[in-house]
């Protein structure tokens, strides 16, 4: 599991930047300001999460694979997938559907973030 949620990270990773680019030399150009800043916070949200990803199969191979590293590296995930994806969405149709998925994002992001500090402060993973 830890190679596999590492390869994923590093794909969404590569996505982040993908993104990123289309933009900031594409994007920008064709939507107003307000909505080309809410795409950029889609991205920073996306990179800090495909790095908390790497983090926790980075962990898994310190410490050992455990649920609770699984769980925040599939939470971190599914938080840029709903989070981000949405702020893209809502970026670039204008459609304020998505905005009531981002904050479902928020909280996948905060119970990763819950998951991975108690896989760091549990007797099993401080050899």
């Amino acid at each position: 599991m830890q190679r596999k949620i590492a390869i994923v990270a590093c794909i969404v990773a590569m996505i982040g930047v993908g993104l990123g680019a289309f933009g900031s030399h594409i994007l920008g150009e064709q939507i107003g300001e307000d909505a080309l800043k809410t795409f950029q916070t889609g991205i920073q949200y996306h990179f800090i999460h495909a790095l908390a990803m790497l983090i926790a199969s980075i962990a898994m191979g310190v410490w050992g694979e455990s649920r609770r590293l699984t769980w925040a590296a599939w939470l971190f995930f599914a938080g840029i997938v709903m989070f981000s994806g949405s702020l893209y969405l809502l970026s670039t149709t204008g459609l304020k559907i998505f905005g009531p998925i981002t904050p479902l994002g928020g909280v996948a992001f905060i119970a990763g973030w819950i998951l991975l500090a108690l896989s760091m402060g549990s007797e099993k993973t401080s050899r």
